[in-house]
């Protein structure tokens, strides 16, 4: 089942938005009361024994008498999403090509937000030089520029999943809110004709947050991102103004992108490089 997450709110909460609220009642308490969670949810008894019965065959919480706990550690060490490492290298050329084109989508001064991916961090080669004021949930983005850029570098708050090398927060309220940015550039697991999927909760949830903060959405996503994987859709494809790939796009995708209306940058890529990644 797809799940819109820019449409979620909490009087009529969507599950990840549950799961979130039910993470973030949990913090620095032992134990949280099933009753406090119906309120904070407005779910009906029934649906939240459901959220509870996956959080707790996730690891993420532990079910007790009256209420939850939480497990210990509090959050997992890893994601749904494939490590950060095992991805840079897939298709680096194409990510590389993509990511210089994006990066000319904007101008010097301006704030933007950058999203943890790997295809968003092949921007960091291009952004050196840079003077943006930038936010990114992404760690490894955030360590390059510091070193070796003079841009302005801004962190959410949260815990940091190392083998994805993201920062993310259970906290719907947080430092990210009082931000502003005309741009996001954004990766994504998989673009379809619903619009921007990802395959983790957490991550999905973390991006439609940042993406409420930005003007317009850049989405980077190389041409083998075109075929179904995830089940989240973080956004429709008219919240995207620009999506940038590289030319190795197949016609239907490319005709899928333009029926939808999108604003469609394609890099090019070396025939010999292509065929190699």
């Amino acid at each position: 089942m797809m799940i819109d997450l820019v449409r979620g709110n909490r009087i009529d909460m969507r599950e990840v938005d549950r799961r979130s609220a039910i993470l973030g009642a949990m913090a620095g308490r032992p134990v949280v009361p099933v009753r406090e969670l119906v309120d904070l949810t407005g779910a009906s008894s029934a649906t939240l024994r459901r959220d509870l019965a996956r959080l707790e065959e996730e690891g993420l919480v532990r079910r007790v008498h009256g209420g939850i706990s939480a497990p210990t550690p509090a959050f997992p060490a890893t994601l749904g999403a494939p490590t950060f490492n095992s991805q840079r290298i897939k298709n680096a050329d194409r990510k590389s090509a993509i990511a210089a084109l994006a990066c000319g989508l904007v101008e010097d001064g301006e704030s933007i937000i950058i999203n943890a991916g790997t295809t968003t961090f092949a921007m960091v080669d291009f952004l050196r030089d840079r003077r943006l004021n930038i936010l990114t949930n992404s760690f490894p983005i955030a360590e390059a520029l510091i070193r070796g850029s003079d841009n302005r570098i801004t962190l959410p708050g949260g815990e940091v999943y190392r083998e994805q090398g993201i920062i993310l927060s259970p906290f719907e309220d947080d430092t990210i809110q009082t931000l502003h940015a005309t741009t996001m550039f954004m990766s994504a697991a998989a673009i379809t004709p619903l619009g921007v999927v990802e395959a983790d909760p957490l991550v999905a949830r973390a991006e439609a947050k940042l993406l409420r903060r930005a003007e317009r959405l850049i989405v980077l996503a190389d041409s083998t991102k075109f075929e179904p994987r995830g089940s989240l859709v973080v956004c429709p494809l008219s919240r995207v103004s620009v999506l940038v790939t590289d030319d190795g796009i197949s016609e239907a995708a490319l005709a899928m992108m333009e029926n939808a209306g999108l604003d469609v940058r394609i890099a090019p890529v070396a025939k010999e490089i292509a065929s190699a990644a």
